[in-house]
């Protein structure tokens, strides 16, 4: 052991403990600062708070990075801590000598400096588990935001379709009976064609509002998954094989059966097969994929597409919302999707990012399961 350091020693050396201390405290107050500042900011404080400053190097690991002095290098002599964040070992501080230096309290290193570079382990694991709350929060404060606006658009469009429903009904029932007319000139039976069709374009459009905000309850019996996703599958052969789709089923066999509606659940692959083939124009593969999970059956729809960003992650079950040219959608294919999961207590996640596909993911309730008709949207980009 060597010999006690002198009054004056003592003090300068608690003087550079406190400095660096309050360094850490001025860095981690910064409002816009980043975790990997803090860090690299805690390595150039470091260094002087030991005995020797000179000949000090500090290192920081977390979560597998490193953070180095420019002169750190593995010595026999090192003093350590680890960072601990919610009773997990994340990383570690090391402080270590350039040269051999006097036998102190542990090795060349003061009780002082075990005591700082512990203190300042568990600072940076504070940071470290405030930053991961607040983004936690921020995660959940974000889904109640946009469940609380699915929620309040679902009100506004069943509102729409309701005031809509009987004036449309009228216009095309009009130009039902307008087109028997024995003396219709060709002129005008051709108008009253075109109104008849654009009718019930609305009116399919009026359906579709319903679904989404859920006012068409499903007419449910029991049914194979599998069969389902077949079936619709067999309708858009021709359109994959013209899009230069290449379609890879992976159905897993012996599915529990589940209680659905079938020509809803149809409408769901057909609308996700549909908006994955519009995401490849130039060709790809389209991964089809049925499991079973704990009390739940997964479907799950892979393209290789553009992908898409967070912004329009943000806005893809908003009804309207489309990123298709005028003409080429309502912007109601995905919403509906989204009612008609919501309606059969499952749920559906998308995981995208532009350049790199997207990956569609549905849970279902088993016909055993307990169906909560309240699950809502969760959408991020991976």
């Amino acid at each position: 052991m060597g010999e006690e350091p002198s009054q004056d020693a003592a003090l300068r050396e608690r003087v550079k403990e406190l400095t660096c201390l309050y360094g850490l405290a001025q860095l981690v107050e910064r409002p816009t600062i980043t975790l990997e500042e803090i860090l690299r900011g805690v390595l150039g404080l470091l260094p002087p708070a030991w005995q020797y400053p000179q000949i000090a190097a500090a290192r920081i690991i977390l979560d597998g990075c490193s953070y180095v002095t420019a002169n750190f290098k593995e010595r026999v002599h090192i003093q350590s801590a680890d960072v601990v964040v919610n009773g997990e070992r994340r990383g570690r501080i090391d402080v270590v000598y350039a040269e051999e230096r006097p036998e102190a309290d542990e090795g060349p290193f003061l009780k002082e400096e075990r005591n700082l570079i512990n203190a300042v382990a568990r600072q940076i694991a504070l940071v470290v588990q405030r930053r991961e709350a607040e983004a936690a929060r921020a995660r959940v404060e974000k889904q109640l935001r946009h469940a609380d606006r699915l929620t309040t658009i679902g009100q506004l469009a069943a509102g729409v379709a309701h005031e809509l429903n009987e004036p449309l009904s009228s216009v095309l029932g009009f130009a039902q009976l307008a087109r028997k007319h024995p003396a219709l000139p060709d002129q005008v039976a051709r108008d009253l064609e075109k109104i008849v069709a654009v009718s019930l374009h609305a009116r399919e459009i009026v359906r579709k509002l319903m679904v989404f905000a859920r006012q068409s309850p499903p007419s449910t019996s029991r049914v194979d998954l599998n069969q389902v996703v077949e079936e619709a599958l067999s309708l858009l052969e021709s359109r994959c094989a013209g899009s230069n789709v290449a379609v890879v089923r992976r159905l897993a066999r012996g599915l529990p059966q589940i209680t659905a509606d079938p020509s809803q659940l149809h409408q769901v692959v057909v609308n996700l097969v549909v908006n994955a083939i519009q995401a490849m124009p130039s060709g790809g593969t389209l991964k089809i994929t049925t499991g079973a999970s704990d009390d739940h059956l997964v479907l799950a729809f892979e393209d290789s597409g553009v992908g898409m960003s967070k912004e329009v992650l943000d806005q893809l079950f908003v009804p309207f919302f489309t990123t298709k040219d005028v003409n080429e959608g309502t912007g109601l294919g995905l919403p509906v999707v989204h009612g008609i999961i919501a309606s059969h207590g499952g749920t559906i996640r998308v995981k995208s990012a532009p350049g790199r596909g997207s990956r569609f993911e549905i849970r279902l309730p088993s016909a055993a399961a307990p169906q909560d008709k309240g699950d809502d949207v969760n959408a991020r980009v991976i």
